[in-house]
Protein backbone atom coordinates (compact mmCIF):
# COMPACT_ATOMS: atom_id res chain seq x y z
CA UNK A 1 0.00 0.00 0.00
CA UNK A 2 1.33 3.46 -0.86
CA UNK A 3 2.34 5.98 1.64
CA UNK A 4 -0.32 8.96 2.40
CA UNK A 5 1.38 12.40 2.24
CA UNK A 6 -0.19 15.50 3.47
CA UNK A 7 0.83 18.71 2.77
CA UNK A 8 0.32 22.32 4.94
CA UNK A 9 1.60 25.58 2.51
CA UNK A 10 2.20 28.46 4.29
CA UNK A 11 2.84 32.43 3.18
CA UNK A 12 2.13 33.60 -0.23
CA UNK A 13 1.06 32.16 -3.92
CA UNK A 14 4.90 31.49 -4.86
CA UNK A 15 5.68 29.06 -2.29
CA UNK A 16 2.34 27.78 -2.92
CA UNK A 17 3.18 26.49 -6.41
CA UNK A 18 6.30 25.44 -4.94
CA UNK A 19 4.34 22.95 -2.68
CA UNK A 20 1.86 22.16 -5.82
CA UNK A 21 5.07 20.82 -7.83
CA UNK A 22 5.99 18.52 -4.78
CA UNK A 23 2.51 17.38 -4.89
CA UNK A 24 3.13 16.63 -8.14
CA UNK A 25 6.48 14.42 -7.58
CA UNK A 26 5.33 12.84 -4.72
CA UNK A 27 2.21 11.59 -6.94
CA UNK A 28 4.11 10.38 -9.68
CA UNK A 29 6.33 8.30 -7.67
CA UNK A 30 3.12 6.15 -6.40
CA UNK A 31 2.75 8.44 -3.04
CA UNK A 32 -1.35 9.11 -1.86
CA UNK A 33 -2.09 12.55 -1.33
CA UNK A 34 -4.48 13.49 0.96
CA UNK A 35 -6.42 16.52 2.96
CA UNK A 36 -6.28 14.82 6.10
CA UNK A 37 -2.94 15.26 8.06
CA UNK A 38 -4.38 12.67 11.42
CA UNK A 39 -4.32 9.80 8.44
CA UNK A 40 -0.63 10.78 6.94
CA UNK A 41 1.95 8.55 6.78
CA UNK A 42 4.56 11.95 5.83
CA UNK A 43 3.58 15.58 6.25
CA UNK A 44 5.04 18.31 4.78
CA UNK A 45 5.10 21.76 6.02
CA UNK A 46 6.08 23.98 3.59
CA UNK A 47 7.26 27.62 5.76
CA UNK A 48 7.32 30.96 5.12
CA UNK A 49 9.88 33.25 6.79
CA UNK A 50 9.23 36.72 6.07
CA UNK A 51 8.28 38.50 8.57
CA UNK A 52 7.98 37.47 12.54
CA UNK A 53 4.22 36.93 12.87
CA UNK A 54 5.05 34.35 9.56
CA UNK A 55 7.87 32.37 11.06
CA UNK A 56 5.51 32.10 14.39
CA UNK A 57 2.64 30.54 12.26
CA UNK A 58 5.15 27.99 10.66
CA UNK A 59 6.76 27.00 14.19
CA UNK A 60 3.32 26.76 15.67
CA UNK A 61 2.32 24.67 12.50
CA UNK A 62 5.25 22.73 13.12
CA UNK A 63 4.65 21.56 16.62
CA UNK A 64 1.20 21.39 16.24
CA UNK A 65 1.59 18.49 13.09
CA UNK A 66 4.41 16.96 15.24
CA UNK A 67 1.73 15.75 17.38
CA UNK A 68 0.74 13.52 14.90
CA UNK A 69 3.64 10.98 15.57
CA UNK A 70 1.65 10.42 18.59
CA UNK A 71 -1.83 10.61 17.72
CA UNK A 72 -1.77 9.55 14.11
CA UNK A 73 0.12 7.78 11.67
CA UNK A 74 2.53 10.11 11.27
CA UNK A 75 6.44 8.55 10.31
CA UNK A 76 8.00 11.55 8.58
CA UNK A 77 8.01 15.13 9.39
CA UNK A 78 9.39 17.22 7.10
CA UNK A 79 9.97 21.10 6.87
CA UNK A 80 10.58 23.09 3.49
CA UNK A 81 10.69 27.01 2.24
CA UNK A 82 11.82 29.73 3.45
CA UNK A 83 12.25 29.31 6.94
CA UNK A 84 13.54 26.09 6.48
CA UNK A 85 16.28 28.26 4.01
CA UNK A 86 16.67 31.09 6.84
CA UNK A 87 17.19 28.78 10.25
CA UNK A 88 18.09 25.09 8.90
CA UNK A 89 20.36 25.12 12.11
CA UNK A 90 18.10 26.00 14.47
CA UNK A 91 14.77 24.10 13.56
CA UNK A 92 17.35 21.27 13.29
CA UNK A 93 18.87 21.83 16.99
CA UNK A 94 15.21 22.69 18.07
CA UNK A 95 12.64 20.77 16.90
CA UNK A 96 14.10 16.91 17.12
CA UNK A 97 10.76 16.09 15.46
CA UNK A 98 11.50 17.31 12.07
CA UNK A 99 13.09 14.24 10.25
CA UNK A 100 13.92 16.53 6.87
CA UNK A 101 14.97 20.10 6.19
CA UNK A 102 15.28 21.51 2.99
CA UNK A 103 16.01 25.24 1.79
CA UNK A 104 13.61 26.96 -1.16
CA UNK A 105 16.13 25.50 -3.95
CA UNK A 106 15.59 21.71 -2.69
CA UNK A 107 11.95 21.34 -2.96
CA UNK A 108 12.35 19.30 -6.77
CA UNK A 109 14.44 17.12 -4.32
CA UNK A 110 11.74 16.03 -2.42
CA UNK A 111 11.09 12.90 -3.99
CA UNK A 112 14.80 11.68 -3.02
CA UNK A 113 14.51 12.71 0.61
CA UNK A 114 11.80 11.02 1.31
CA UNK A 115 13.45 7.36 -0.15
CA UNK A 116 16.89 8.74 2.03
CA UNK A 117 14.92 9.27 5.01
CA UNK A 118 13.93 5.29 5.30
CA UNK A 119 17.88 4.68 5.36
CA UNK A 120 18.63 7.70 7.90
CA UNK A 121 16.91 10.87 9.86
CA UNK A 122 18.05 14.49 10.68
CA UNK A 123 18.38 15.75 6.67
CA UNK A 124 19.20 18.95 5.89
CA UNK A 125 19.21 20.13 2.15
CA UNK A 126 20.26 23.62 1.23
CA UNK A 127 21.29 23.72 -2.37
CA UNK A 128 22.13 27.02 -4.64
CA UNK A 129 19.22 29.11 -4.45
CA UNK A 130 20.25 30.91 -8.01
CA UNK A 131 19.16 27.38 -9.21
CA UNK A 132 17.40 27.57 -12.85
CA UNK A 133 13.92 26.52 -12.77
CA UNK A 134 13.13 23.12 -13.98
CA UNK A 135 10.39 23.04 -16.64
CA UNK A 136 10.00 19.57 -16.35
CA UNK A 137 8.78 18.98 -13.16
CA UNK A 138 5.46 17.56 -12.65
CA UNK A 139 2.74 20.00 -10.73
CA UNK A 140 -0.26 19.04 -8.97
CA UNK A 141 -3.08 21.84 -9.35
CA UNK A 142 -4.25 22.37 -5.13
CA UNK A 143 -6.53 25.85 -6.20
CA UNK A 144 -9.81 25.24 -7.76
CA UNK A 145 -9.70 23.67 -10.93
CA UNK A 146 -11.09 26.55 -12.28
CA UNK A 147 -7.73 28.86 -11.67
CA UNK A 148 -4.21 28.20 -11.21
CA UNK A 149 -1.20 30.57 -10.03
CA UNK A 150 1.47 30.85 -12.84
CA UNK A 151 4.73 31.54 -11.19
CA UNK A 152 7.33 33.58 -14.16
CA UNK A 153 10.41 34.01 -12.18
CA UNK A 154 11.90 33.31 -9.26
CA UNK A 155 13.78 35.34 -7.10
CA UNK A 156 14.36 38.92 -6.25
CA UNK A 157 16.74 42.05 -7.16
CA UNK A 158 14.91 44.91 -5.80
CA UNK A 159 16.88 44.78 -2.04
CA UNK A 160 14.59 46.53 0.08
CA UNK A 161 15.90 47.19 2.87
CA UNK A 162 13.02 45.74 5.21
CA UNK A 163 13.07 42.37 3.00
CA UNK A 164 15.06 38.95 3.10
CA UNK A 165 13.63 37.41 -0.08
CA UNK A 166 16.98 37.83 -2.50
CA UNK A 167 18.41 36.36 0.65
CA UNK A 168 16.19 33.37 0.99
CA UNK A 169 15.14 33.08 -2.74
CA UNK A 170 18.16 34.17 -4.98
CA UNK A 171 18.40 37.06 -8.10
CA UNK A 172 15.96 37.46 -10.30
CA UNK A 173 15.32 35.00 -12.97
CA UNK A 174 12.72 34.77 -15.51
CA UNK A 175 11.35 32.10 -16.63
CA UNK A 176 11.48 31.97 -20.85
CA UNK A 177 8.51 32.69 -22.93
CA UNK A 178 7.96 29.82 -24.34
CA UNK A 179 8.48 28.07 -21.48
CA UNK A 180 5.26 29.77 -19.68
CA UNK A 181 3.23 29.79 -22.89
CA UNK A 182 3.18 25.97 -22.88
CA UNK A 183 2.61 25.66 -19.09
CA UNK A 184 -0.12 28.06 -19.42
CA UNK A 185 -1.75 26.25 -22.13
CA UNK A 186 -1.93 22.90 -20.24
CA UNK A 187 -3.87 24.67 -17.29
CA UNK A 188 -6.41 26.16 -19.63
CA UNK A 189 -6.63 22.55 -21.57
CA UNK A 190 -6.85 20.82 -18.12
CA UNK A 191 -10.23 23.39 -17.15
CA UNK A 192 -8.19 27.05 -15.53
CA UNK A 193 -10.42 29.88 -16.67
CA UNK A 194 -8.15 32.49 -14.40
CA UNK A 195 -4.91 32.52 -14.63
CA UNK A 196 -2.93 34.41 -11.68
CA UNK A 197 0.43 35.54 -12.75
CA UNK A 198 3.06 35.88 -9.94
CA UNK A 199 6.70 36.45 -9.17
CA UNK A 200 8.40 38.40 -6.63
CA UNK A 201 8.17 41.76 -8.81
CA UNK A 202 6.00 40.82 -12.23
CA UNK A 203 6.72 44.24 -13.70
CA UNK A 204 10.50 43.39 -13.57
CA UNK A 205 10.16 40.13 -16.20
CA UNK A 206 12.50 39.84 -18.90
CA UNK A 207 14.69 42.12 -17.87
CA UNK A 208 17.49 39.52 -17.38
CA UNK A 209 16.85 36.95 -19.87
CA UNK A 210 15.94 39.78 -22.91
CA UNK A 211 17.38 43.17 -21.72
CA UNK A 212 14.58 44.65 -20.77
CA UNK A 213 11.12 44.16 -19.26
CA UNK A 214 8.66 42.04 -21.50
CA UNK A 215 5.74 41.55 -19.18
CA UNK A 216 3.65 43.52 -21.91
CA UNK A 217 4.61 40.95 -24.52
CA UNK A 218 3.52 37.71 -22.06
CA UNK A 219 0.65 39.58 -21.47
CA UNK A 220 -0.63 39.69 -25.20
CA UNK A 221 0.77 36.16 -25.71
CA UNK A 222 -1.28 34.30 -22.80
CA UNK A 223 -4.63 36.73 -24.09
CA UNK A 224 -4.63 34.70 -27.38
CA UNK A 225 -4.97 31.24 -25.32
CA UNK A 226 -8.74 30.79 -25.96
CA UNK A 227 -9.87 28.85 -22.79
CA UNK A 228 -9.00 31.71 -20.54
CA UNK A 229 -11.54 34.05 -19.66
CA UNK A 230 -9.51 35.80 -16.89
CA UNK A 231 -5.79 36.71 -16.71
CA UNK A 232 -5.06 38.57 -13.37
CA UNK A 233 -1.25 39.82 -12.55
CA UNK A 234 -0.26 40.19 -9.19
CA UNK A 235 3.20 41.64 -7.00
CA UNK A 236 3.69 44.89 -9.68
CA UNK A 237 6.23 47.32 -8.45
CA UNK A 238 5.25 50.43 -9.17
CA UNK A 239 7.99 52.09 -10.99
CA UNK A 240 8.58 49.69 -13.43
CA UNK A 241 4.79 50.18 -14.31
CA UNK A 242 5.20 52.34 -17.81
CA UNK A 243 2.42 52.55 -20.92
CA UNK A 244 3.58 49.51 -22.58
CA UNK A 245 1.89 47.51 -19.58
CA UNK A 246 -1.10 49.84 -19.18
CA UNK A 247 -1.93 49.76 -22.59
CA UNK A 248 -1.91 45.99 -23.23
CA UNK A 249 -4.48 45.44 -20.14
CA UNK A 250 -6.39 48.12 -21.81
CA UNK A 251 -6.72 46.95 -24.70
CA UNK A 252 -7.20 43.09 -23.92
CA UNK A 253 -10.99 42.21 -22.29
CA UNK A 254 -9.28 39.07 -20.90
CA UNK A 255 -6.89 40.91 -18.96
CA UNK A 256 -8.41 41.74 -15.74
CA UNK A 257 -8.49 45.93 -14.84
CA UNK A 258 -6.60 45.05 -11.44
CA UNK A 259 -3.21 46.66 -10.67
CA UNK A 260 -1.52 45.16 -7.42
CA UNK A 261 1.12 47.96 -6.93
CA UNK A 262 2.77 47.58 -3.76
CA UNK A 263 3.67 50.85 -3.03
CA UNK A 264 5.13 50.45 1.10
CA UNK A 265 5.01 53.96 1.33
CA UNK A 266 4.67 57.54 0.22
CA UNK A 267 7.29 59.97 1.92
CA UNK A 268 10.24 60.52 0.02
CA UNK A 269 12.68 60.44 2.56
CA UNK A 270 11.13 57.04 4.12
CA UNK A 271 10.60 55.43 0.71
CA UNK A 272 14.62 56.20 0.34
CA UNK A 273 15.71 54.38 3.55
CA UNK A 274 12.89 51.36 2.24
CA UNK A 275 15.51 51.09 -0.57
CA UNK A 276 12.91 51.59 -3.10
CA UNK A 277 13.53 53.30 -6.50
CA UNK A 278 10.79 55.46 -6.31
CA UNK A 279 9.04 58.68 -4.81
CA UNK A 280 5.58 60.33 -4.03
CA UNK A 281 5.98 62.35 -7.40
CA UNK A 282 6.59 59.29 -9.22
CA UNK A 283 3.69 57.36 -7.98
CA UNK A 284 1.14 59.64 -8.30
CA UNK A 285 2.39 59.89 -12.27
CA UNK A 286 1.74 55.93 -12.28
CA UNK A 287 -2.01 56.14 -10.32
CA UNK A 288 -2.70 58.86 -12.92
CA UNK A 289 -1.38 56.66 -16.02
CA UNK A 290 -3.53 53.81 -14.73
CA UNK A 291 -6.31 55.71 -14.35
CA UNK A 292 -6.62 58.06 -17.34
CA UNK A 293 -6.31 54.92 -19.72
CA UNK A 294 -8.49 52.85 -17.99
CA UNK A 295 -10.90 54.51 -15.64
CA UNK A 296 -12.21 51.48 -13.86
CA UNK A 297 -9.00 50.29 -13.17
CA UNK A 298 -8.80 48.58 -9.51
CA UNK A 299 -5.72 49.39 -7.20
CA UNK A 300 -4.55 47.33 -4.74
CA UNK A 301 -1.64 48.47 -2.79
CA UNK A 302 -0.21 47.67 0.93
CA UNK A 303 1.68 49.55 3.12
CA UNK A 304 4.43 49.58 6.39
CA UNK A 305 3.43 51.87 9.14
CA UNK A 306 6.38 52.32 11.93
CA UNK A 307 9.20 51.81 9.61
CA UNK A 308 12.51 53.20 11.27
CA UNK A 309 12.26 56.62 12.35
CA UNK A 310 8.92 57.20 10.84
CA UNK A 311 7.70 60.34 12.13
CA UNK A 312 4.03 61.59 13.04
CA UNK A 313 4.10 63.74 10.58
CA UNK A 314 5.05 61.58 7.88
CA UNK A 315 2.39 59.06 9.35
CA UNK A 316 -0.08 61.68 8.85
CA UNK A 317 1.47 62.78 5.44
CA UNK A 318 0.74 58.88 4.10
CA UNK A 319 -2.92 59.23 5.60
CA UNK A 320 -3.24 62.08 3.67
CA UNK A 321 -1.98 60.00 0.68
CA UNK A 322 -4.71 57.63 1.05
CA UNK A 323 -7.09 59.84 1.72
CA UNK A 324 -6.21 61.79 -1.84
CA UNK A 325 -5.68 58.52 -3.73
CA UNK A 326 -9.00 56.72 -3.05
CA UNK A 327 -7.21 53.11 -3.25
CA UNK A 328 -9.55 50.60 -4.04
CA UNK A 329 -8.27 47.55 -1.79
CA UNK A 330 -5.23 48.26 0.74
CA UNK A 331 -2.87 45.98 3.30
CA UNK A 332 -1.34 47.61 6.04
CA UNK A 333 1.53 45.63 7.94
CA UNK A 334 3.44 47.00 11.00
CA UNK A 335 6.94 47.03 10.30
CA UNK A 336 9.04 44.19 11.37
CA UNK A 337 12.38 44.32 12.26
CA UNK A 338 14.25 40.95 10.60
CA UNK A 339 17.55 40.24 11.09
CA UNK A 340 19.90 40.33 8.14
CA UNK A 341 18.09 43.24 6.77
CA UNK A 342 20.00 46.52 6.57
CA UNK A 343 16.51 48.01 8.41
CA UNK A 344 17.24 46.32 11.23
CA UNK A 345 20.32 48.38 11.42
CA UNK A 346 18.82 51.99 11.32
CA UNK A 347 18.55 54.13 14.26
CA UNK A 348 15.08 55.44 15.79
CA UNK A 349 13.44 51.57 15.64
CA UNK A 350 9.82 52.47 16.60
CA UNK A 351 7.62 50.87 19.34
CA UNK A 352 4.85 48.60 18.69
CA UNK A 353 2.12 50.16 20.59
CA UNK A 354 2.96 53.02 18.17
CA UNK A 355 2.75 50.70 15.05
CA UNK A 356 -0.49 49.44 16.09
CA UNK A 357 -1.95 52.45 16.50
CA UNK A 358 -0.85 53.85 13.40
CA UNK A 359 -2.08 50.78 11.64
CA UNK A 360 -5.49 50.86 12.99
CA UNK A 361 -6.28 54.35 12.01
CA UNK A 362 -4.83 53.71 8.05
CA UNK A 363 -6.95 51.12 8.39
CA UNK A 364 -10.58 52.80 9.53
CA UNK A 365 -9.50 55.47 7.12
CA UNK A 366 -9.18 52.51 4.49
CA UNK A 367 -12.67 51.30 5.59
CA UNK A 368 -14.77 54.39 4.92
CA UNK A 369 -13.43 54.74 1.93
CA UNK A 370 -14.05 51.16 1.02
CA UNK A 371 -17.77 51.47 2.11
CA UNK A 372 -18.10 54.78 -0.15
CA UNK A 373 -16.63 52.67 -3.01
CA UNK A 374 -18.92 50.09 -2.53
CA UNK A 375 -21.91 52.36 -2.01
CA UNK A 376 -20.91 53.68 -5.68
CA UNK A 377 -20.88 50.12 -7.08
CA UNK A 378 -25.12 49.33 -6.39
CA UNK A 379 -27.14 49.18 -9.53
CA UNK A 380 -23.91 48.00 -11.64
CA UNK A 381 -24.17 44.50 -12.93
CA UNK A 382 -20.90 42.79 -12.93
CA UNK A 383 -19.45 39.40 -14.61
CA UNK A 384 -19.11 37.24 -11.37
CA UNK A 385 -16.68 33.98 -11.08
CA UNK A 386 -18.81 31.24 -8.79
CA UNK A 387 -16.46 30.07 -5.88
CA UNK A 388 -18.61 28.81 -3.29
CA UNK A 389 -22.04 27.48 -2.42
CA UNK A 390 -22.45 28.89 1.20
CA UNK A 391 -26.08 27.15 2.03
CA UNK A 392 -29.23 27.13 0.01
CA UNK A 393 -29.93 30.19 -2.02
CA UNK A 394 -26.69 32.04 -1.03
CA UNK A 395 -23.53 31.67 -3.05
CA UNK A 396 -20.20 33.35 -3.07
CA UNK A 397 -17.81 34.64 -6.16
CA UNK A 398 -15.86 37.48 -7.14
CA UNK A 399 -15.85 40.09 -10.29
CA UNK A 400 -12.34 41.01 -11.60
CA UNK A 401 -12.31 43.53 -8.78
CA UNK A 402 -11.30 40.83 -6.45
CA UNK A 403 -8.28 38.62 -6.27
CA UNK A 404 -8.42 35.08 -5.01
CA UNK A 405 -8.08 34.41 -1.37
CA UNK A 406 -7.25 38.14 -0.70
CA UNK A 407 -10.08 40.70 -1.33
CA UNK A 408 -13.56 40.80 -0.93
CA UNK A 409 -16.24 38.82 -2.18
CA UNK A 410 -19.69 39.27 -3.88
CA UNK A 411 -22.74 37.06 -2.51
CA UNK A 412 -25.59 36.39 -4.79
CA UNK A 413 -28.88 34.89 -3.40
CA UNK A 414 -30.38 33.00 -5.89
CA UNK A 415 -33.12 29.75 -5.38
CA UNK A 416 -31.27 28.90 -9.02
CA UNK A 417 -28.71 25.51 -8.32
CA UNK A 418 -25.22 27.33 -10.07
CA UNK A 419 -22.37 25.56 -10.73
CA UNK A 420 -18.85 26.73 -9.28
CA UNK A 421 -16.40 27.61 -11.54
CA UNK A 422 -18.81 29.18 -14.06
CA UNK A 423 -19.54 32.84 -14.60
CA UNK A 424 -22.82 34.71 -14.66
CA UNK A 425 -24.12 38.13 -14.41
CA UNK A 426 -25.26 39.71 -10.79
CA UNK A 427 -26.06 43.06 -10.21
CA UNK A 428 -25.18 44.47 -7.17
CA UNK A 429 -28.19 45.16 -4.08
CA UNK A 430 -26.30 46.22 -1.35
CA UNK A 431 -23.11 47.27 -0.35
CA UNK A 432 -20.99 46.32 2.84
CA UNK A 433 -17.62 47.42 3.99
CA UNK A 434 -15.30 45.26 1.81
CA UNK A 435 -17.88 42.92 -0.01
CA UNK A 436 -21.22 43.51 -1.61
CA UNK A 437 -24.46 41.87 -2.46
CA UNK A 438 -26.16 40.98 -5.66
CA UNK A 439 -28.67 38.98 -7.47
CA UNK A 440 -28.99 37.08 -11.01
CA UNK A 441 -29.69 39.38 -13.65
CA UNK A 442 -30.33 38.63 -17.73
CA UNK A 443 -28.65 42.21 -17.99
CA UNK A 444 -25.06 42.62 -19.81
CA UNK A 445 -22.40 43.41 -17.41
Amino acid sequence: MSLKVALESLGCSKNLVDSEIMLGILRNKGYRLIGKFEEADIIIVNTCGFIESAKEESINSILELAQYKKTGNLKLLIVTGCLAQRYSQDLKNELPEVDAILGTASYPKIGEIVEELSREKNIVLLDEIDFVYDENLPRYISTPKYMAYLKIAEGCDNHCTYCIIPTLRGKYRSRKIEDILNEARELAASGVKELIVIAQDTTRYGEDLYSKPKLHVLLEELSKIDELEWIRVMYSYPEAIDENIVRVIADNKKICNYFDIPIQHCNDRILKLMNRKTNKKDLIDKISLIRKHIPDAILRTSIIVGFPSETEEEFCELKDFVKEVQFDKLGVFTYSMEEGTAAAKLKGQIDEETKHRRKDELMLLQQSVSIKKNQNKLGRIYSVLIDEKIEDGLYMGRSYEDAYDIDGVVYIRTKQELKIGNFINVKIIEALEYDLVGEITNELS
